[in-house]
């Protein structure tokens, strides 16, 4: 899984690695600790517009839910099943890079979770790497104001995952950097799934971490 994410790097960084532009300078604030279930505003490219770094809120919103509330469970979408969920059928192919340098995952060591280690992941040097994701966008029947949101892609966890994220084993699906365009083009979802990986590396952070 993957509730919090890190890009603690500068938007002159992130342009140079990316080779796109931040269309919304204000909105550009590097953080060393990004709290999916606040459903924030985070840097990402869409399919429509790789030459742009926008923003959008994490946790998706399908285009025909009646609020907002549905987006505490579409923080994720699990790669094996994405065409089965309403929630994110119609998202398959509105593909976008979730900018990041980091993420952070807890194991557990008692049945309760009540005794954790954090660790941060990444794929070393604090380099910059991006997550599979998928977007929607969702009319508020309120205000009538539109809204962008997005869901991190998972898949079954490597051994290096397993072991950290012991519960569930699953983790983020992050894109080698050749294949970045490969899925922002469309290239299909399937082949992403592990043992699709990346090489990570984990630093233990501390013990007795709740969320």
């Amino acid at each position: 899984m993957c509730f919090h994410s890190k890009q603690s790097k500068s938007a002159t960084e992130v342009q140079n690695r990316f080779k796109a532009k931040i269309d919304k300078p204000s909105l550009f604030i590097p953080q060393e600790d990004i709290n999916g279930f606040n459903f924030p505003l985070t840097p990402i490219i869409t399919d429509e517009t790789p030459e742009i770094i926008t923003h959008y809120n994490w946790g998706l919103i399908p285009s025909w839910a009646h609020n907002e509330d549905i987006r505490k469970v579409t923080l994720n979408a699990r790669i094996e099943t994405l065409e089965d969920k309403p929630s994110f059928k119609n998202s398959v192919n509105k593909r976008c890079l979730v900018i990041a340098n980091g993420f952070y995952e807890w194991q557990w060591l008692d049945s309760k979770g009540k005794n954790k280690i954090k660790y941060e992941i990444g794929i070393g040097n604090e380099d910059f790497f991006a997550f599979a994701g998928i977007y929607s966008q969702w009319i508020d029947t309120t205000t009538y104001l539109i809204k962008n949101t997005y869901s991190i892609l998972t898949t079954e966890a490597n051994p290096l995952m397993a072991e950290i994220h012991n519960t569930k084993k699953r983790m983020p699906i992050i894109l080698k950097q050749e294949d970045e365009n490969k899925w922002l083009e469309h290239y299909p979802y399937k082949e992403f799934a592990f043992p699709y990986q990346v090489n990570l590396v984990a630093k233990k952070l501390n013990q007795n971490t709740l969320f």
